[in-house]
């Protein structure tokens, strides 16, 4: 049923299962239509996740990451309540977060 090639990351998840559980920050899914706060996903790694969010909702990447990629400076990412990089890799049953930043002045 998928035509996609071996291999090709981001949206690997049909066939290779590595079921996680991303959550999303009101601040975001406001920004997106019909995105959820909680939702399940195939993932291998952060980039592989943030791929598959931007495909779901197209222009959420651009609200995760900067363009050098990175993880946005002002944006968090937790897995099992550790905080992570872009290329993490993202064992499978984790529970993902990602949260925005709270700064004060």
């Amino acid at each position: 049923m998928d035509d996609q090639a071996p291999g090709q990351g981001h949206n690997s998840g049909r066939h290779a299962s590595n079921e996680i559980v991303v959550r999303l920050p009101g601040v975001l899914v406001d920004l997106f239509p019909g995105a959820p706060r909680r939702l399940e996903m195939n993932a291998a790694t952060v980039q592989d996740m943030v791929n598959e969010l931007n495909r779901r909702w197209p222009g959420m990447r651009d609200r995760i990451c900067d363009s050098s990629p990175a993880i946005r400076k002002h944006m968090n990412v937790f897995i099992d309540g550790e905080r992570v990089k872009l290329g993490a890799p993202i064992p499978a049953g984790s529970e993902v977060f990602v949260l925005t930043a709270i700064s004060g002045g």
